[in-house]
């Protein structure tokens, strides 16, 4: 069973809501595969690798199959949002775009204690976003991460504790440009 399958189709799933489909034979998580690849050329092998990993899906609760007559819809548990929202957690990145708009995202945040484990992982993700430091719980980006930012405190539960600043200048921004390599 394929990782990439089981992201594909519960991002899928995330982004239609449901699978829905008429069940004719006991086969139906090959009907189910047939479905989610309607359109698209798939080798036998690969109708049975979906199968396969529809399966595992709902064998690990990721997904529910709610049979209504003759017809099953598929669905995400809150276990398979919680797994796609911890894709999209580790596949985050900020897109560089070609010319900088000369526009500073500035990220602060007053985490309380009782979440310190959502500030710390908050903080290692900002680092590893290549977010440049300017004091212990402000960080500045020159690039569009809004999106970004705002699924970071989706994740962590930490909206109400997080502020984006976007600002034409930082006073002595000198090390900031230089950690972008924007001088």
């Amino acid at each position: 069973m394929g990782k990439g399958i089981a992201r594909k189709i519960l991002f899928g799933l995330l982004l239609t809501g449901a699978i829905m489909i008429v069940t004719t034979s006991p086969y139906f998580l090959q009907n189910i595969a047939k479905a989610y690849l309607k359109n698209k050329k798939y080798k036998n092998s690969d109708k049975r690798k979906i199968a396969q990993t529809f399966s595992y899906l709902k064998i690990n609760q990721l997904i529910v199959l709610k049979e209504e007559g003759d017809k099953i819809t598929v669905e995400l548990t809150e276990k398979g949002k919680r797994k796609v929202k911890q894709y999209q957690f580790d596949e985050l990145k900020i897109t560089k775009p070609e010319k900088w708009d000369q526009k500073w995202r500035i990220v602060i945040f007053d985490i309380p204690d009782k979440k310190r484990v959502a500030r710390n992982v908050l903080r290692d993700k900002l680092k590893k976003l290549d977010f440049f430091q300017l004091q212990k719980s402000v960080w500045a980006h020159p690039y569009p991460c809004e999106n970004e930012i705002q699924l970071l405190t989706e994740i962590f539960q930490i909206s109400p504790f997080i502020n984006i600043i976007i600002a034409d200048r930082i006073s002595n921004d000198i090390k900031a440009k230089t950690h972008f390599n924007l001088l």
